[in-house]
């Protein structure tokens, strides 16, 4: 099944094209916040399951461009993102070790949103293409043969990150900004995805393709994010994991510029970039960088922190 929330934060089924309001049936939850009532869905969701089906059997669609799609997860408890997750298609010659980072939950923003670059001296502002799991059971220290009874579906989600700032714990100020965790448009539940370990995984920055990748090439697959994360700490219903990207197809995020991810079969996702401070780079890739022999990301050429010409 498709989850999404939409308009006012109307909870809808997905089916093909169209969106079945299903809102009717949830109000006995009680909710402070859309998030309680999707939580309470996943918490119970052989209960709600067929209540939802037969709301949309016996609604009336709505063609899904006449709604405005709103982020599928709204407020997760916690948003873990896996660290340097992929073996970049071979460069990686070595597993790397398993490592993640905090995004918080402010950062969530839906389709047809903006992601907004602060006024920060980043070198660069980047969006990684990621599949996130969504959790769907309460568990602190999961054994890996019982992760994937943790996972209850999919979103696309893209990791935003301004990178290069100055200090010492640059994961807090590089990916917690708000608007940095576009995710949807649907919630899709992990029956219709029956290997999410072999997805095509891709994005385009105003329609030109600049991620291409597999989930296969993950270096710690999905049971073993789920087996890490709640090592750590405890996963909620609801919660994200986002489960990593490959760095050598990143690419400048600038102000005007219109963002789509599908990681296959859970749907597109759009998004808007807008920059005050009309920041520019170079339009590359990290992949274009290596094959002539250059380290790093592109530079930063003009506005407000450009090292070098206009600013």
């Amino acid at each position: 099944m498709k989850l999404a929330f939409f308009d006012e934060f109307r909870l809808g089924v997905v089916r093909d094209d169209q969106i079945f309001d299903v809102s009717a049936v949830t109000a006995e939850i009680p909710r402070a916040h859309p998030h309680d009532v999707l939580r309470a869905v996943i918490e119970d969701w052989d209960e709600w399951r067929p209540r939802l089906d037969s709301a949309a059997d016996h609604g009336h669609g709505v063609p899904l461009p006449a709604v405005a799609m709103r982020p599928p997860v709204p407020r997760p408890v916690t948003i873990d993102c896996m660290a340097v997750n992929y073996l970049e298609g071979g460069p990686l010659s070595a597993l790397p070790p398993i490592s993640a980072f905090h995004k918080t939950p402010n950062a969530i923003i839906g389709p047809g949103d903006t992601m907004v670059l602060p006024d920060v001296p980043a070198t660069i502002f980047e969006g990684e293409a990621e599949l996130a799991l969504v959790i769907g059971r309460r568990g602190k220290d999961v054994p890996l043969a019982a992760a994937m009874d943790y996972v209850f579906g999919y979103t696309n989600l893209i990791d935003g990150s301004a990178r290069g700032l100055p200090g010492t714990n640059v994961f807090y100020p590089m990916k917690s900004r708000d608007t940095f965790c576009p995710i949807g448009p649907f919630l899709v539940t992990k029956d219709e995805i029956p290997d999410p370990q072999h997805l095509a995984v891709r994005l385009w920055n105003n329609g030109e393709l600049m991620q291409d990748f597999s989930t296969s090439d993950m270096a710690h697959p999905i049971p073993r994010c789920v087996e890490f994360i709640s090592s750590v700490h405890t996963i909620e219903p609801g919660d994200l994991i986002a489960t990593g990207t490959n760095h050598g197809g990143l690419n400048p995020f600038m102000d005007g510029d219109e963002i789509a991810l599908e990681v296959e079969g859970l749907g597109w996702l759009q998004i808007s970039i807008r920059d005050d401070l009309k920041r520019t780079w170079k339009r590359e890739t990290r992949h274009d960088r290596q094959a002539q022999g250059k380290a790093g990301t592109t530079p930063q050429l003009t506005g407000k922190y450009a090292p070098d010409g206009e600013r």
